[in-house]
């Protein structure tokens, strides 16, 4: 079974987006900002990070850019969801790492898509 790592400071969003990944066969994981995602990386390397951009403590593209440094750290599928949808924005997370973007509000056929196409469906 797949692993996910679900990244956001909104509970909410975090519940909606495990229920749908529940749904597609993964098994998820929560983490409320960068640093707690740190952390469960170091203890579990996911083979897919769903992140938010804008959190607190560290931020998605911060997280991003020190993941990709770690032991282990490119081996994740990183798919920023968010609603941070300019050019730059999106430049800035393909450049710092990031396997796709997508913006929210999301739902399960989107999300389904773009897991289809980094392969992991």
């Amino acid at each position: 079974m797949k692993h996910c790592l679900v990244v956001d400071d909104s509970r909410v969003i975090r519940k909606v987006a495990c229920r749908i990944l529940e749904s597609l066969q993964f098994a998820t994981e929560e983490a409320e900002d960068g640093a707690a995602a740190l952390d469960a990386c170091r203890n579990k390397m996911p083979d897919v990070i769903l992140l938010d951009w804008q959190m607190p403590n560290m931020t998605g593209i911060e997280f991003l850019r020190t993941l990709r440094r770690q032991n282990d750290g490119t081996a994740p599928i990183v798919v920023f969801c968010t609603t941070e949808n300019d050019v730059g924005h999106i430049t800035e997370a393909l450049n710092a790492g990031a396997n796709e973007y997508i913006m929210k509000p999301f739902d399960r056929e989107i999300l389904e898509a773009k897991l289809a196409q980094v392969g992991l469906l």
